[in-house]
């Protein structure tokens, strides 16, 4: 079962994926931690990144695209994977489905968590304001600004995709405002659907 989790900061990703794994089994996979390992592994694409990163400049489409290409051949990732923060770009949505095609795998489904956005500038500012309240320091992310801006950016990048994986045929629409149980029995259901056909085939 090989995934893509899409939905704007706040949305909920990082908790329904905690559950996938949980109860999948598959790993998820975060393109900052797959950059990490392969630069401290000294892998040949890893210690690529490394030059590029060293120089300053920002890792190209083509680099990490052979870093997920390298970690989902692993053991682990035999079964499925979660991707998460990638791809960002309609260029990396079509590198990542060439990939998969030249490995002979498909990406099963993507799944995509709606929500509100003025509820979800809500939710963050209520967030902050509980915390400062107790005494505590803001997390960066629940900043109001700091998240609007994420908000900002996941639109004019990220938002593209669901379109292009919609045309494919491949994208679920789920309403992500509701309580985190009624999400998670939505996606569980999804998912366990998708199981079964690969248990049959």
């Amino acid at each position: 079962m090989r995934l893509i989790l899409l939905g704007p900061p706040g949305a909920g990703k990082g908790t329904q994926s905690a559950r996938i794994v949980e109860r999948f089994g598959i790993p998820q996979l975060s393109t900052g931690d797959m950059l990490r390992a392969a630069v401290k592994a000294g892998t040949p694409v890893g210690l690529k990144a490394k030059a590029i990163m060293d120089a300053g400049n920002l890792v190209p489409d083509e680099v990490v695209i052979g870093i997920v290409a390298d970690r989902i051949d692993e053991a682990d990732a035999r079964k499925g994977f979660i991707l998460d923060g990638f791809p960002r770009t309609i260029a990396q949505a079509d590198a990542l489905e060439a990939m998969l095609a030249k490995k002979g795998l498909v990406l099963d489904i993507v799944v995509e968590l709606k929500v509100d956005r003025s509820k979800l500038i809500d939710r963050i500012v209520k967030r902050a304001e509980e915390t400062k309240a107790r005494g505590e320091p803001v997390r960066k992310d629940d900043d109001p600004e700091v998240f609007k801006t994420r908000l900002a950016a996941y639109d004019r990048d990220t938002a593209q995709i669901a379109p292009y994986y919609k045309a494919r045929g491949r994208l679920i629409e789920l309403d992500g405002m509701r309580p985190i149980d009624e999400v998670w029995r939505d996606v569980e259901k999804t998912l366990a659907h998708l199981d079964e056909k690969a248990v049959t085939r």
